[in-house]
């Protein structure tokens, strides 16, 4: 299509249209999103009683108090911890093995839709059911393994003892994205030229090298993606370890960020207490967020 010159190219002259859908939206944003973000972030600034104010009550404003605690626990250390651990762990094991397996998966002409349905299943089943079976495996007493151990002439053990607690319930987390990350990277792989490759063959150049000077340059954008997803995710873990962990954790060592503002927001009802870990959750993912994003930007050049 030709255009006269200095005429500006617009797909909708009408902007009033593309307003009227985006509103709705917007609306939903500020009503569901911000406006809570906000609350949440006044809360934590407040000794709050009780979630409602009642009638000739007012909440005591404290500053930085819940700060200064939040700083100063060891719990939150060790929350942190966690969550930093589980950061590499996604990182190294959802990612990497979801890429081994895209990679793999590539190389099939026939049968991949076979394969997006098998390792995209665990996603469609809910945290709290996927919770509930692996609880059952790690269960002292009947557990799967256990059993297993048992009919090895092997001593039960204790899967969820503070010891093993944080490795058992890193398993499942593990495991439950890693067809999530790898339909993204299938996704950027299929979207390759195969005149590429063929190029590179020619050249001499083996499929073991195409996969570190073709595949991975070409597709950074989607695994910029999974990497920012993956580290952000490890901030928000929540459902898997407090379903599978009795009590959502022995003695605070399976406390993610996730988990011990929950139990300080509804376990404890120390509401302002759990606001200020909430805010420390976001601001840690926006930060991380940022780095990564900065530290795997595209080349603008491929």
């Amino acid at each position: 299509m030709n255009y006269r010159k200095g005429e500006k190219i617009m797909l909708y002259k009408k902007k009033l249209p593309l307003l009227i859908f985006l509103l709705p939206g917007l609306l939903l944003m500020l009503i569901f999103l911000f406006e809570p973000f906000i609350e949440n972030i006044i809360n934590s600034f407040y000794d709050m009683k009780s979630v409602i104010r009642l009638p000739g009550q007012e909440w005591k404003f404290i500053a930085f108090d819940n700060y200064k605690k939040m700083f100063s626990d060891p719990k939150v250390k060790i929350a942190i911890m966690n969550s930093l651990k589980m950061m590499i762990l996604a990182v190294v094991f959802q990612v990497g093995i979801a890429f081994v397996l895209a990679v793999l998966v590539s190389l099939i002409k026939k049968g991949q839709n076979i394969f997006r349905t098998v390792y995209f299943f665990p996603i469609v089943i809910s945290a709290t059911a996927i919770g509930l079976l692996f609880q059952l495996f790690y269960n002292y007493k009947g557990g799967m393994l256990n059993q297993l151990l048992k009919a090895l002439d092997v001593p039960a053990i204790n899967w969820l003892s503070v010891e093993n607690a944080f490795k058992m319930v890193s398993i499942p987390i593990i495991w439950s994205y890693v067809g999530f990350y790898f339909v993204i990277i299938l996704t950027g792989l299929n979207a390759i030229s195969d005149d590429i490759y063929e190029a590179a063959a020619i050249d001499g150049c083996p499929k073991f090298k195409q996969v570190f000077y073709i595949t991975i340059p070409l597709i950074r954008g989607a695994m910029t993606t999974c990497v920012t997803l993956a580290v952000t995710g490890a901030l928000k873990v929540f459902d898997l370890p407090w379903v599978i962990v009795p009590k959502g954790a022995p003695q605070g060592t399976t406390h993610f960020l996730g988990t011990y503002m929950y139990e300080q927001t509804f376990t404890i009802s120390n509401i302002d207490y759990g606001s200020t870990i909430a805010f420390l959750i976001v601001i840690l993912g926006v930060v991380v967020s940022k780095l990564v994003s900065k530290l795997m930007r595209p080349d603008a050049n491929l």
